[in-house]
């Protein structure tokens, strides 16, 4: 028998009939916007977003950790964040049609929606998430799906990727330059500062033990994260700290 493709195990689990509680997959796939428009449809997908994205976070972790047992640790937080970036988890959710199945507000249907590395992303963190909370908390069924996903990226992507990230560079910075134990690590803090909703605007400000080091606004939340972070090191850079 010949191997699956690589994105077979994660097309099987966006079906309905896949999930013991197929109104998870639903809200998942469920934009605000959709919600907006339709109030009676349930829930949307931002809190199970947030799930997906800690639960991407750790599995992504520890997937480089066992991968590259001989890369360091700064290397291996620039891989890891280009490996679940937008950018990155748009192509997976493209990859396995979640274009195709995500529910959106008519005026974000208007705006291509489908294909917004935003809502790309989001809903594929959304759909990790509520495969998690269906097969009752379990990580390892989590990790089953979305590794031959990980799989997937060339090498020689995530290494020329990884030495691109902002976020990524200002943690080092801060590593380097303020040693503490436990390591610090920045905070990002953000906060909806209007637009429409299926085109908020965000912004972001991040912190280092409560001192304030830049600012960033996008429309999402990784672009403003991304955008604080290179406001962050165009400070420094100025300062002579860089």
């Amino acid at each position: 028998m010949e191997p699956k493709p690589k994105q077979d195990n994660f097309l099987e689990i966006i079906q309905e009939e896949k999930f013991q509680d197929n109104s998870l997959l639903r809200r998942a796939l469920t934009h605000r916007s959709y919600v907006h428009e339709n109030p009676q449809s349930g829930e949307h997908n931002e809190r199970l977003e947030f799930l997906g994205d800690a639960l991407l976070t750790y599995l992504s972790g520890d997937y480089l950790y066992r991968r590259h047992p001989d890369i360091e640790e700064d290397q291996l937080t620039r891989r890891r964040s280009a490996l679940v970036d937008q950018k990155q988890l748009a192509r997976f959710a493209l990859e396995v049609g979640l274009d195709k199945k995500m529910r959106l507000g008519k005026g974000a249907i208007r705006e291509r929606g489908f294909q917004n590395p935003n809502l790309l992303s989001n809903t594929f963190e959304a759909v990790i998430a509520a495969y998690y909370l269906d097969n009752n908390f379990n990580v390892e069924a989590v990790r089953d799906v979305i590794e031959p996903l990980f799989d997937s990226v060339p090498e020689e992507i995530l290494e020329s990727r990884s030495h691109l990230d902002p976020i990524n560079q200002f943690q080092v910075w801060v590593q380097r330059h303020i040693p503490q134990n436990p390591p610090l690590l920045p905070n990002y803090v953000r906060t909806k500062i209007g637009g429409l909703p299926h085109a908020p605007e965000f912004l972001c400000e991040v912190f280092v033990d409560n001192r304030k080091y830049g600012e960033g606004t996008g429309k999402s939340i990784p672009e403003a994260k991304k955008m604080a972070a290179e406001n962050a090191l165009t400070i420094l850079k100025s300062e002579g700290f860089l």
